[in-house]
């Protein structure tokens, strides 16, 4: 009998994200290979008496109590944040047999904890935060970055495995030592298949703008958008998702709607050609690439925004100007082109979790098989 238990950051129930779709994801098929998957997460939420789960309360951030913490543990101050007292009792007063921790800083109340040397512990890497606070945290980011990926090197080497989203974070962990890297082949299961027959020329931009990288994407989307759209009456470029805070930077060129949320994103993607995705620094989990791909929505992306999944699903990837916009405007211009690459998108997609290919990869994290 295995039991395999969740360290989480956030709450499933009530908080989302792309790292939360993909812990949704590993859960859902984990309980198909192990015989119980119970969750540990920081909530800010009430306690409930969900069943296998427990809840500990989020610590607010305390930038005196962070410092300290860095300094006396020799921490960086993204690892020290989640090195909860609370948060390691909780893991003390549970029976599982492997722990998955969903991103690297979660792992730090596992080692903390008396269950270190009795159970077994798994990484979902994510993305490294290394990346993320270069991008959000000005000089402090910049110089808290190589301490970042020195934890993330400590913890990974204290894990049986170290599940990654890209093949490249594969290679960098093996290349300092840690053989134990895992690519996470994992997509997501098929969704209701979108019908573009009847679509106007609309693309369509997905991301929260409050993380950096959406931000700068959003910014090339609208930098291309004139080129794009050039002599195409009624192209329209959608832009969906929550704005970065203060609202947009920069004047929308015509044909450039800015909607936010929508009541239906389903029902609202199906009235859309193609998901465009300007990505220019990325890494980890790309989530709006596999949700489009569930869905059959064609995507135009760079290397960045594409990653890993490109030979995956069968996506090209443009890293010029001139052949995103060229893509942009095959798009904007053929129906019928949508259509059928929507399709076999949707078809590779499917065919992939039916046969399981997602599945090999999550059992040996959610096992600890080597």
């Amino acid at each position: 009998m295995t039991h395999t238990t969740f360290l989480l950051s956030k709450d499933p129930e009530t908080e989302h994200g792309g790292d939360m779709a993909m812990a949704r994801v590993l859960m859902a098929i984990a309980r198909e290979q192990v015989d119980e998957v119970t969750v540990i997460c920081l909530s800010s939420a009430a306690s409930s008496s969900t069943p296998g789960m427990t809840r500990v309360p989020k610590p607010r951030v305390d930038p005196v109590r962070l410092l300290v913490g860095s300094a006396r543990k020799r921490m960086s101050l993204c690892h020290v944040r989640y090195d909860v007292p609370e948060l390691t009792s909780a893991i003390d007063g549970s029976d599982a047999d492997v722990y998955v921790a969903v991103h690297s800083y979660m792992a730090e109340a596992f080692l903390a904890s008396g269950r270190r040397d009795a159970a077994k512990l798994t990484i979902s890497s994510e993305v490294s935060e290394s990346l993320i606070w270069r991008l959000t945290r000005g000089m402090v980011g910049r110089m808290e970055a190589p301490r970042i990926e020195r934890d993330e090197l400590r913890v990974a080497s204290a894990a049986t495995l170290v599940g990654t989203y890209d093949r490249d974070e594969v290679d960098r962990y093996r290349a300092r030592g840690v053989d134990s890297a895992l690519w996470l082949d994992l997509t997501f299961p098929a969704d209701r298949r979108l019908d573009l027959t009847q679509t106007a020329p609309r693309l369509v931009f997905m991301g929260t703008r409050t993380f950096p990288p959406n931000e700068e994407a959003f910014g090339e989307a609208v930098r291309l958008w004139p080129r794009i759209s050039a002599g195409i009456p009624d192209a329209e470029l959608c832009i969906i998702g929550e704005p970065a805070a203060g609202g947009s930077k920069c004047t929308l060129p015509p044909g450039v709607r800015d909607l936010g949320f929508v009541d239906d994103l389903h029902a609202f993607l199906g009235t859309c050609r193609a998901m465009i995705a300007p990505i220019r620094t990325g890494g980890g989990v790309r989530v709006k690439i596999l949700d489009a791909a569930s869905k059959g929505l064609p995507i135009v992306g760079t290397p960045a925004g594409v990653g890993s999944l490109g030979p995956v699903l069968d996506v090209a990837e443009f890293g010029d100007d001139a052949g995103f916009i060229d893509q942009c405007r095959r798009y904007l211009l053929d129906r019928d082109a949508a259509v059928r690459d929507g399709s076999a998108l949707f078809d590779v997609n499917a065919q992939r979790w039916e046969a399981r290919i997602p599945h090999a990869a999550v059992e040996r994290l959610v096992t600890a098989r080597r």
